[in-house]
């Protein structure tokens, strides 16, 4: 019951991160967006997720570290989680290591008046997002194809 249960909370949770990870990255490339469209788009985006993506990151990353530890039995799923857990850590260090200290900076600007470098800024914040994003998808991955064809519990714990 308790693997099925981090399993369950795991995968539904990693999809709820990488799902909004992804359609960021899949909707919302600021290239073409005017100085003033971008600051205003992003500040409205750092507001809304700042506190719950990383929160939301780390639940994903314990769940799945503890996941692995319950599955200590079942070789293949136990490395694959452990692989998942490494890909969402990755991500994680990105996003407070590269793109959070850009947020910051994001968050002081006017939409009329951006920093000088603001373009640079904006691309550097998006290739960090496209790295932790497959790096979140590839541990999202690795964690679904842990659970295919893995027992839920032993046969000797389940109810007759």
């Amino acid at each position: 019951m308790l693997a099925t249960t981090l399993r369950f909370a795991g995968l539904f949770l990693t999809a709820l991160l990488v799902g909004t990870m992804f359609g960021i990255w899949l909707g919302f490339n600021p290239a073409a967006l005017s100085a003033g469209a971008y600051v205003e788009m992003q500040q409205n985006t750092i507001r809304a997720l700042n506190v719950v993506l990383p929160a939301l990151g780390l639940a994903c990353i314990v769940l799945t570290a503890a996941l692995a530890v319950v599955t200590r039995r079942d070789g293949r799923a136990r490395s694959l989680l452990v692989v998942a857990a490494l890909c969402l850590v990755a991500a994680g260090l990105i996003t407070r290591f590269a793109n959070q200290p850009i947020n910051v900076l994001v968050m002081t600007w006017s939409a009329q008046a951006p920093a000088s470098n603001w373009a640079e800024l904006r691309d550097t914040w998006w290739q960090w997002h496209s790295l932790r994003t497959a790096l979140a998808v590839g541990g999202f991955a690795l964690a679904l194809f842990a659970a295919v064809g893995q027992r839920t519990e032993p046969s000797h714990t389940r109810a007759a």
